[in-house]
This record gives C-alpha cells, structure tokens and sequence, in this order.
C-alpha cells in the first residue's frame, strides 16, 4: 500500500477531471494499526452478528435498523426528514417536507428489496443499477437516468463545473471502472480482508460516481450489501451512515485526501473505527430493546387485561413503532371503542404516546423504542 496511486486528474479542456487507477489487483497490507483495528473490527462484528442468531424475531427490530439507515443517509444528502417523521404516513407529512419523506422511503424500499435479491443475484453491477433504479423513483432525481450510468460529466460540489470540488472520471469510463470494482469484489485469487475490500470499493464507487444523482446513497448501502453477500453478517444489522453524518467533515475529507494525497491507509483506519463503534452502538441498542421488551411483557401479563391483543400489537409496535386505531382494529379484529381502550391501556402503561393533541386522527408512538435508535 506504501506504493498505491489512487489515479491522475486529467485535462479535459476548460476543466480536470479525476481518473481512478484500477483496483483488481495484488494488494499487499504492512500497516499494524490497520491490521490492529482490522482485528478489532472482525471480533465486534462476530459479536453483533451472534445476536442475529439467537434473538427472536431478529428481523422485527432490524426494520428499525433500515429506518434510520435511510433517515441518516439522506441526511447527509440534504434531506431533513428524522425517524419520527419517516414512520408517518404519506398524508400526515407537510406538503414542504413530502419530497424528503419520499426518498427516505425509497431508500427503505431499495435496502430491503436488495437485501432480498441477493438470494438470487449477486453482489455486481446489475444489482446496484436495479437498487439506484428503486431510490430514484418518483423523486427528485427521477430525471436523471435511474438504474443507468451516466452519460455525460458530473461534479460534487460548487455551482457549476468550474468551481466543483470534485470531478469523476469522464462518463466514458465509467462502465469499466465498475466492471474493474466487480471482480475486485469477487476475486478470490489475491486475497485481502473483506472489511479492507469494502472500504475500497466504497471509496472507488464515491469517486467513480457512476450516476448523475444518488451516488453518495448507493454507495453507503453497497457497504450493507457486500456484508451480507460475503455472509460476514447473516442479517442487515451494521449501517455505517450515522457515524458518517456525525463525522461528516472526516469522511469527506478522508475520501479526498486518497485522490489528492494517495493516503489509503487514514481512509482504512476511519472506515474500521465505524465498523468498530457501529456495531458496539448495535449491540448495546439490542441489549436495550430485549431489555425493554421483557419489561413490557412482564407489564402487560401483570394487567391480566387483553394479554394477547396487547401481545399482538407490540409485535407490531417493534417493526413500526408508530399506530393509529384503525390499524389497532386491523391487529385485533376488535371494535372501534375496544380498540381506544387498549390505545388507552398502552397510553397509561407509559408505552405508547399520542403526538397530534387532536381529538380524531389520534396517531400513537411507542416513543421509548424509537429514542433507543436516535
């Protein structure tokens, strides 16, 4: 790695753009603290990993883990939707905050359907292309080639061309710089550590920027994707955004200091400390919820009171923790005035909270779960 050279900026006339080297090669890794912090990374996951083994009904609580995933995504990206707001319905959003709401939702929806394709399709180009189709749809950027790689120059930064603070490789390029990042992503001749893998496709994918719109999006959910595709993790419970939004500047910064400075190694050891304090953050977020769930259970058999209706609404509760009284009815088969008596009963347990201070269109949070993930 002492000897990498992340590529060359190239004069195309009026402005430089920046060609990456290619990253489907020998890699050769002598830093100790990065090998230091690669062994710390893998012993955290293994640990956050266990706990999609032997917790119930794993996948109730990793929709949560999606919602903010996408919520701190797109906040990096601009958007100002939190996980509160991502929970409510379309109708119940502002009119001035329903594109943000959108695209935290296509977000979702790209993250669980590619999680699903990856049964039957691999972690490659095809796949990320379908993925960028679905966080694309009926958006802000739905104009701009969903699912295809671009076609013409893009920047990141600056008002225009000229003042950008960043310029990707020309679009000609850019199927076989993404060819290239594939079979890195499955070559099995050179070995190197799946964690240092990812940290360098994702690095390579932000600078190739293959779309005209989405790319920053894309490329923080491949992280999740190639996780999963390797097995390292058995379900989608690691997300790196939150670490990335809360050291925004670190993050920009590291990535350009590859192309600018060749420093791979700094970008290496800033990915590993997320992977590192992410997945402890996982951890200690699903201790709290089994905690929180067996003191709820135990308060609801104590009330001796519509046990198995209550039951049955939490399960619900812990995948979107946000409810109103016709979907309470819906759970339960229980009429309207039974159904705002088991609202209430939950209201008075501290378990659910009412948000709207309204008297019709009563909409209900199970507020202590949501503050485990913010």
């Amino acid at each position: 790695m002492n000897n990498y050279k992340s590529g060359n900026f190239e004069n195309q006339g009026y402005y430089k753009s920046f060609q990456p080297s290619f990253i489907n090669k020998h890699w050769l890794l002598d830093d100790m603290e990065i090998q230091q912090l690669l062994s710390q990374a893998d012993r955290q996951l293994g640990r956050l990993d266990m706990y999609s083994e032997y917790i119930p009904n794993i996948d109730m609580f990793i929709s949560m883990h999606v919602l903010k995933e996408a919520t701190q995504s797109s906040k990096i990206e601009g958007t100002q939707t939190n996980i509160e707001e991502a929970l409510l319905d379309k109708e119940d959003i502002v009119l001035d905050k329903r594109d943000d709401w959108e695209e935290v939702q296509n977000y979702i929806e790209a993250m669980n359907t590619a999680i699903k394709q990856l049964d039957t399709l691999p972690f490659s180009t095809r796949l990320i292309k379908e993925t960028h189709k679905i966080l694309l749809q009926g958006v802000r950027g739905q104009n701009k080639l969903p699912g295809e790689f671009r076609t013409s120059q893009n920047w990141i930064g600056g008002a225009s061309i000229n003042d950008a603070t960043f310029i990707p490789p020309v679009q000609n390029s850019v199927a076989e710089l993404m060819s290239d990042l594939e079979k890195f992503a499955h070559n099995e001749e050179f070995y190197f550590p799946d964690l240092l893998k990812i940290a360098l496709i994702h690095y390579q994918f932000e600078t190739i920027h293959p779309f005209l719109d989405g790319n920053g999006r894309v490329g923080r959910l491949l992280i999740t994707l190639y996780l999963v595709d390797k097995t390292i993790l058995k379900k989608p419970v690691l997300y790196l955004s939150d670490f990335f939004e809360r050291n925004r500047k670190y993050y920009y910064d590291n990535l350009m200091n590859v192309r600018t400075k060749n420093d791979l190694k700094q970008w290496f050891k800033f990915f590993l400390v997320g992977i590192i304090e992410t997945a402890k953050s996982g951890i200690n977020t699903f201790d709290a919820v089994l905690k929180l769930k067996k003191d709820i259970d135990e308060k609801i058999k104590i009330t001796g009171n519509r046990i198995h209706h209550l039951l049955s609404i939490m399960e619900f509760l812990y995948q979107k923790p946000t409810v109103n009284v016709f979907k309470v009815i819906e759970i339960t088969g229980v009429s309207q005035v039974t159904a705002y008596k088991i609202l209430e009963d939950l209201v008075a347990m501290k378990i659910l909270k009412e948000i709207t201070g309204s008297k019709r269109g009563k909409i209900y949070v199970f507020d202590t779960y949501i503050k485990l993930f913010n």
